[in-house]
């Protein structure tokens, strides 16, 4: 994730999104006083930076439940004020109120279909390298975004979502709201050599697995209205 307070916005980081590549670009127009959380595995030329320190942690702790306590708790201690996908409620507790208020905030998200087969291979070729595809099911760590940048009510706490599928159209609009010069656009592209199989997401999955698909990211489908 990113907040500029040179160019007022926050880039709130969701996954299998291009969302490396997007701080990467975006990391060239911050100075050392913005705050840039870190990448793994890094990438040049983008630096972490100003993403440790204490917060007045009880406002959170008093909205949160029981197991999120702890992990807050945890966070204050190591002094972790921002992660890379922090979430956009985590952020507007740890930001100046008039900050999250004013900046400019946005986020990407994608077909759940894609994502989802993006995902799988992903953890597939980082950990589970003989892991079928409904293995990857019944793992349930599916990659939903929508708690990334909506309240615990289900509403949208960023100014926009921008598609994956129009991401460079769509990104330049945000970079000339930004006052940001786009040029030749998005030319870093990191973590996408994962993927093996090339196939469109329709031809790859069985009917139980678009349908499992299909509930489990009910809301986000319905959000932006996705279809298969």
């Amino acid at each position: 994730m990113i907040i500029s307070h040179k160019h007022k916005f926050i880039f709130i980081k969701t996954k299998k999104t291009a969302g490396t590549s997007i701080e990467v670009f975006l990391s060239q127009f911050c100075d050392e006083n913005d705050v840039l959380t870190p990448i793994y595995p890094a990438v040049s030329p983008h630096t972490p930076r100003g993403y440790k320190g204490y917060w007045n942690l009880f406002p959170e702790l008093a909205r949160s439940s029981l197991c999120e306590k702890s992990t807050i708790m945890w966070h204050w201690v190591k002094r972790k004020k921002f992660r890379n996908h922090a979430s956009a409620l985590t952020i507007s507790h740890r930001v100046p109120k008039h900050i999250w208020n004013s900046y400019y905030k946005f986020c990407v998200d994608r077909n759940p279909w894609d994502k989802t087969l993006s995902h799988y291979y992903m953890v597939k070729s980082r950990r589970y390298p003989e892991m079928t595809l409904d293995q990857y099911f019944k793992r349930g760590n599916l990659c939903l975004n929508y708690p990334k940048y909506c309240d615990q009510k289900g509403n949208i706490m960023v100014d926009r979502v921008l598609n994956y599928e129009n991401l460079d159209h769509q990104f330049a609009q945000v970079c000339k709201t930004l006052s940001l010069p786009f040029n030749n656009g998005l030319t870093v592209r990191a973590k996408g050599d994962y993927r093996v199989d090339r196939r469109p997401y329709q031809e790859v999955f069985t009917a139980a697995q678009k349908g499992y698909v299909a509930e489990a990211f009910s809301r986000e489908i319905s959000m932006h209205n996705y279809g298969f």
